[in-house]
């Protein structure tokens, strides 16, 4: 939210500032800076007045609370995390549990999801005496659209849901949460909801952070809000029933966060990459041992804390220089544009492997650091080069980004492993000289290795 300049140029400009403070039913001003009341709002009032106007410059922050429980066993009937533990006031808690009134939720599950933990989901809510609707939908890229927030909005009030005390449920990857969570926000300007991602990706990026959309336009995410869920439930038990690209497909979002901000994520993606891929974070006593689950909890736990410190104190981007940007420059446009071919982490890896290259040509990373990040991206089966990745597509992307980013690119760069700045003056010439060695050097064995 941007700062207020009180600073008074115009000496015929009368500038007040008012305390709000509650008084019974209601709320009343009170003149001056340093207000002492019992019930006195963090909001702000300034009143400007001029010969010809008065004014009224409203501040009011707002706040949202939301938790992210790494928890195990979700749908076992006796965990009532994911019918309670949204509840951050104890007394409400214990009122809830106390109560004789019937729980309801109503639930969003992708499609495939359902299929494996339909019958368990069923389970789990009638052994809580929950009175319940699941809608199970095709939650895929090419359906995320108005049409479906609709349709989930249609079932919403066909359920007559309670705003204040029934949040809405959403489980599977991130497209299902980030159509739930804009639904969500447009049910009576804002429902409640609760996100249960099911893919490695939605765990770590989708679940932890505020956005919610549906694509427009025949672009990513052009329609949406920042609303974070009330809570995020995570269990890496759900993780076990993906296909392995995409828990690669996950792994190039924690590796972004790797290059970014923790190059001790870095080593042990490089490390253990191949042994997470394997086990998909789960125990494997058989081939790894009691090491494999350190590992997977260190890894997610680590990409977990990492996306958000760079999402909690800039919830709403105001301030575009963000981290958490890298790989998301030019991805957005190709995911499009070859859609449904590549998964948004397969589109982020190969924009951050162009990244890189850009990195090496303007001399922030040696040519032995290059390699090794490209190495750790193939070890951990993830796209490198894609045909589709042009020249053009990069132009056409900044130009747009220029457009969007007050007119500034705001690239991350990686400078070393883990370590990443914000440059707005990368020139056409260095992007064109990354582009033809990234294409010399890596199109020949991507080629190769779409053909085995």
């Amino acid at each position: 939210m941007g700062k207020v300049n009180l600073e008074d140029n115009d000496t015929k400009e009368k500038k007040t500032e008012f305390s709000l403070v509650r008084v019974k039913d209601t709320w009343k001003c009170k003149r001056g800076k340093k207000v002492t009341a019992d019930n006195v709002s963090a909001a702000k009032i300034y009143e400007s007045i001029t010969e010809n106007s008065t004014s009224w410059t409203v501040v009011s922050p707002i706040v949202f609370t939301y938790k992210v429980t790494e928890t195990r066993d979700l749908l076992d009937p006796s965990n009532q995390t994911l019918l309670l533990g949204h509840i951050n006031d104890p007394q409400q808690l214990e009122d809830m549990k106390k109560s004789n009134k019937q729980i309801r939720r109503f639930l969003v599950v992708d499609q495939e999801v359902y299929k494996f933990y339909g019958p368990k989901l069923t389970e789990y809510l009638e052994a809580n005496k929950v009175l319940y609707k699941i809608l199970a939908l095709p939650t895929t890229e090419e359906n995320k659209s108005m049409t479906m927030a609709l349709k989930i909005l249609e079932e919403v009030n066909n359920f007559s849901l309670d705003r204040r005390t029934e949040p809405i449920i959403a489980i599977g990857g991130g497209v299902c949460l980030d159509i739930v969570g804009l639904a969500a926000s447009l049910y009576r300007r804002r429902t409640p909801y609760i996100r249960v991602p099911t893919t490695l990706l939605s765990y770590i990026d989708a679940s932890v952070g505020a956005k919610t959309g549906v694509n427009f336009a025949n672009c990513k995410n052009k329609l949406g809000a920042y609303i974070p869920p009330a809570a995020a439930f995570l269990d890496l038990s759900f993780i076990q029933t993906v296909p392995r690209r995409q828990i690669s497909n996950g792994l190039a979002e924690m590796l972004k966060m790797a290059l970014m901000k923790h190059r001790g994520l870095f080593e042990l993606l490089e490390t253990h990459g191949r042994m997470l891929l394997d086990t998909k974070f789960q125990a494997d006593n058989r081939v790894y041992g009691r090491n494999c689950m350190q590992v997977a909890s260190q890894a997610t736990r680590t990409a977990i804390v990492t996306m958000l410190e760079e999402l909690a104190p800039n919830l709403w981007e105001d301030d575009l220089n963000r981290l958490v940007d890298f790989g998301h420059l030019i991805s957005p446009a190709l995911e499009m544009k070859v859609l449904p071919s590549l998964l948004h982490g397969e589109a982020v890896n190969i924009d951050m492997s162009y990244m890189v290259y850009v990195s090496k040509e303007r001399g922030l990373l040696t040519e032995e650091v290059k390699q090794r990040i490209i190495n750790c991206m193939v070890g951990l089966e993830l796209p490198v080069w894609h045909e589709a990745f042009t020249m053009e597509l990069i132009q056409k992307s900044l130009q747009d980004r220029l457009k969007h980013s007050g007119g500034l690119v705001r690239m991350p760069l990686p400078v070393a492993l883990g370590e990443a700045e914000i440059l707005n003056d990368t020139s056409c010439e260095i992007l064109q000289r990354a582009y033809v060695n990234w294409c010399d050097e890596l199109s020949v064995s991507s080629d190769s290795n779409s053909d085995s």
